[in-house]
């Protein structure tokens, strides 16, 4: 991507009235930010819920001066700045409907074809908790996956440390820009988890630590990964939000169970008990949830190639590789066959190793 459009993402994203949300829709009817702002300001007021304070507000020179001057910040520093329309940007977050535009990463991250897991918890961990974190990467590390936190005290230190020491890539996705470092302390794995992953953040050089920037942080972590694991919370907590925020992407969400007598249990437990997370209590549960075992197993497998397919097999097929990956109702939709046809179909087509399912209820081609 061109430097002069990373620059008006910046602008766009500095924009104070305007979210990721709003932002993306302005960029679908514009096409580039570049071109948005040679809009017209009767372009703008045209549209919906544009008024003439928030548009003047728009073209004020000052937001392209701080977009200037956080690009030059980010290039000095080694800091790289992913659109989420780049090929750079974690594809799972794209997937969500508020995550943000554009993303700062440093490090050496690389998720193509990996499994992804949040881990997170209190940052009052118990020995316990911290003592089951290390054992469950440990049983997972054969499958190489990447465990994702927020790199605060506690379970999510723990995650982070647990995936250094068993040689696995770890994402630490901050809630301030990433010339910080929060708790202060932690910057002593700064430079380990550079080299076995990274650091993301959606915040700018200039934001300033605040507990109201790490909610919005949550949605990142969540959105990241196929699944978010809460290992230890209280009956409220970061974490909880996390879980939350992981439930409405429709992903997988796993929590700990506890004893009812101990405090970080009680969030852990809600969770389960409101259905919004299945218990866990080791890491082949979530091989198993996450059909982990089966996905190792199919790299190795070729596709059947003389399969015998029928017609309306052969559709839905065509229509998943046009779509690259889809959910039940969409091929329902590409093929043009009621629902309930199509997914006996899937289920034959999975069996004969010619599709797969995915995180989020959808399919995809092997």
């Amino acid at each position: 991507m061109k430097d002069s459009e990373i620059i008006s993402l910046l602008r766009l994203q500095a924009l104070p009235q305007i979210g990721d949300i709003s932002a993306k829709k302005l960029l679908r009817k514009f096409g580039t930010a570049e071109e948005l702002f040679k809009a017209k300001q009767t372009d703008l007021l045209a549209i919906n819920g544009f008024g003439k304070v928030k548009v003047k507000e728009f073209f004020k020179e000052k937001y392209l001066k701080a977009a200037e001057k956080e690009f030059e910040f980010s290039q000095k520093n080694n800091i790289k700045i992913s659109s989420f329309q780049d090929n750079s940007y974690p594809e799972m977050l794209k997937q969500c409907i508020d995550a943000p535009i554009l993303l700062f990463q440093k490090g050496n991250i690389d998720l193509k074809n990996k499994p992804l897991l949040s881990i997170v918890g209190t940052r009052k961990a118990t020995i316990q908790g911290v003592n089951f974190v290390d054992q469950l990467i440990e049983k997972l590390a054969p499958l190489n996956p990447v465990i994702i936190s927020g790199f605060a005290y506690g379970i999510d230190v723990a995650a982070h440390k647990a995936a250094l020491k068993h040689n696995l890539q770890t994402i630490g996705c901050m809630a301030f820009g990433l010339n910080k470092m929060h708790p202060k302390s932690h910057e002593k794995y700064r430079r380990q988890v550079e080299e076995n992953g990274g650091f993301v953040t959606d915040f700018w050089s200039n934001a300033v630590v605040d507990p109201r920037n790490f909610v919005s942080r949550n949605r990142i972590i969540a959105g990241m990964s196929e699944a978010t694991l809460v290992v230890e919370s209280a009956k409220k907590g970061g974490s909880l939000i996390t879980a939350d925020i992981a439930f409405s992407y429709d992903r997988e969400v796993f929590a700990v169970p506890g004893r009812p007598t101990d405090k970080m249990s009680e969030g852990c437990n809600i969770l389960i008990k409101n259905r919004k997370a299945q218990a866990i209590t080791m890491a082949e549960d979530i091989i198993y949830f996450l059909n982990w075992d089966i996905k190792k197993q199919q790299k190795n497998i070729q596709p059947q190639l003389f399969v015998e397919l029928s017609p309306d097999e052969e559709n839905i097929i065509n229509a998943l590789k046009k779509l690259g990956k889809a959910e039940l109702d969409d091929l329902a939709l590409a093929s043009k066959m009621p629902s309930h046809k199509v997914a006996s179909y899937l289920l034959n087509l999975e069996l004969n190793n010619l599709i797969r399912p995915l995180p989020g209820k959808q399919y995809e081609v092997i």
